[in-house]
């Protein structure tokens, strides 16, 4: 995957799309597959904003019985299902115990008689799932000692125990949306980052493509397409605003998503379902409260999610240090065993995610419950241009399929159906994962440490020999990078086939350097050294990356543990 300006200016494609997250990122695969040519243009980096910043669930839907929407919950379980099919490396299934208290809504009989809905509700959850360890279980519940063998910091006198269903966890979102993207890529989506769209071109009311520019270098050019899929997130409505006459009326509303965490794992490998101080306004029925989750993944726990409107720009999202601490407060109120301090936060993520509609004085929000699909040439007379604004990253998949079947119809096209619910993507052609592990294990023992083998086994599933190949090509390219796992290898992969441009792509998205906090001092020296040989970049270049790597960490902090913490925005 290459970044070839000269490729989008040479030719018109049938579809162009804007943003790079996962909603644009699945359109394009998704297109390509049923035969259009494509673009996709990306103004920062592809899935650096809400698309990075997301809680890593994969959601199938349990919320939404209590809402009586059984479309969407079926929707969630078979997406679930979907990226547990054809990213195995990527997704995997993820146990979450939900206490239960007494009698009544709190109690294990109305959450067993839940869980014996949705497992009916979802029955073919597994359809087509190999790998016997990607495939969700059946819901269950279990005791009160059995609970606390896993959190033995519980205490509360009316336990009974608990009800212990499945979600899909994500190893890395920006990653898996790189796996999609790399899929599309090699079927020839001509795909470019820090490329802004300025404006929409037109003849009258029909899009002619879009108008943008390098923001690498400044320069401007023009891209020819015949239809235009805008699928910006929260700024989709900004870039419709320098067309007269395509404004969206209402104006949507977005969540900024919060979530914090922890360098510490506990010892159970569930999640754990906390009560928050808020309720869900929605519900049919609900326990008293909403939940939070503590959730574990890699060497770290997870703490989210909380959820803000969000009323000023797109650009202009913080979480402040008081955020931190109320966050912190409200965890330890529902959760006293757990006894965190806001000292220990090493990292706090934050996306805008499409919302419900709310006063401005509503404490129980209402959650966004479905993306947003606009017709242009229905709602206001300009064709050739639809915006896509998604609400779930579960659900990206299938809301693109629908996008790029209504560009079908405009085209006036016939094509097969979606099929990207089943098609693996880059890195997910395997039978089993736990087999792949033992047989790259085999092959490298001796070589690597398992450590560094199974992450990299995540990051690049049945494509790892690609990084693996480069270690070959010169000495200071077999060893890791300091104080970490990751392969020097794989920032010279990420420079030269996965369009990585700057030092924060590398370390925050390609890569496992960045995910969980400041990956040190050592490591970012080595990070510039490999991609500054690679990339050819002056002393003056590198440093300016280096700076610019370290303000993100530390000007974006909320409480900084010897300046080493960091709000990863977007």
């Amino acid at each position: 995957m290459k970044r070839d300006l000269n490729k989008l200016t040479s030719r018109g494609y049938d579809l162009i799309i804007v943003g790079g997250g996962i909603f644009g990122i699945c359109t394009a695969w998704d297109a390509v597959r049923r035969g259009l040519s494509v673009a996709l243009v990306e103004r920062e980096d592809f899935a650096g904003a809400a698309s990075a910043n997301c809680f890593k669930i994969v959601h199938g839907g349990l919320r939404y019985l209590q809402h009586g929407d059984v479309i969407r919950l079926r929707e969630s379980a078979l997406e679930r299902s979907a990226f547990l099919r054809i990213a195995p490396h990527l997704v995997k299934p993820l146990p979450i115990v939900v206490p239960t208290y007494g009698h009544g809504r709190k109690g294990k009989g109305i959450m067993w008689g839940g869980m014996r809905l949705y497992d009916l509700l979802t029955i073919d959850r597994n359809r087509g799932i190999k790998d016997p360890e990607r495939r969700i279980a059946h819901g269950a519940l279990i005791t009160r000692e059995e609970l606390l063998a896993h959190f033995p910091e519980f205490a509360a006198h009316d336990l009974t125990g608990a009800a212990v269903f499945h979600d899909g966890q994500m190893y890395s979102p920006p990653r898996l949306a790189l796996a999609f993207l790399c899929s599309a890529a090699a079927l020839g989506v001509d795909a470019a980052n820090y490329v802004e769209t300025v404006r929409f071109t037109h003849d009258a009311n029909r899009i002619t493509g879009v108008s943008v520019r390098d923001t690498l270098t400044g320069d401007e050019f023009d891209i020819r397409g015949t239809f235009v899929v805008n699928a910006a997130g929260p700024w989709t409505e900004p870039l419709l605003n320098t067309m007269e006459g395509a404004q969206l009326r209402p104006a949507s509303t977005f969540s900024r998503d919060a979530f914090f965490v922890v360098p510490r794992r506990f010892a159970s490998n569930y999640a754990l379902a906390v009560p928050a101080r808020t309720r869900d306004p929605d519900a049919i029925l609900s326990r008293e409260t909403r939940h939070l989750f503590v959730v574990p993944w890699r060497e770290y726990t997870l703490v989210g999610v909380w959820h803000v409107v969000h009323r000023g720009a797109p650009d202009a999202v913080s979480v402040s240090n008081t955020d931190i601490e109320s966050f912190v407060d409200e965890i330890n109120a529902g959760f006293p065993g757990l006894d965190l301090s806001a000292d220990e936060v090493c990292m706090c993520n934050a996306g805008l995610v499409l919302f419900g509609r709310n006063t401005p004085d509503s404490v129980n929000l209402s959650y966004g419950k479905r993306s947003r699909i606009i017709d242009h040439g229905k709602e206001h007379g300009v064709e050739g241009l639809l915006s896509l604004i998604g609400v779930r990253y579960t659900t990206a998949r299938l809301e693109a399929a629908r996008v790029v079947q209504l560009v079908l119809k405009r085209l006036g096209r016939v094509a097969p159906p979606s099929d990207t619910d089943r098609q693996p993507v880059w890195g997910g052609d395997m039978e089993s994962f736990g087999r792949l592990c033992k047989q790259a294990t085999d092959r490298y023992a001796g070589e690597l440490d398992d450590r560094s083998l199974r992450a990299l086994l995540h990051n690049h599933g049945s494509r790892y020999e690609d990084v693996l190949a480069l270690r070959s090509q010169r000495p200071q390219w077999q060893g890791l990078v300091r104080s970490s796992h990751t392969l020097r290898a794989e920032i010279v992969h990420a420079v030269r086939e996965e369009m990585a441009m700057t030092l924060e792509d590398v370390v925050c998205r390609r890569t496992d350097l960045g995910t969980g906090g400041y990956p040190g001092d050592a490591a970012l020296e080595d990070c510039v050294d490999v991609m500054a040989a690679e990339s050819g970049w002056s002393r003056q270049r590198a440093e300016q990356e280096r700076a610019g790597l370290s303000a993100y960490f530390q000007e974006r902090s909320g409480f900084r543990r010897c300046g080493k913490v960091e709000t990863a925005l977007g």
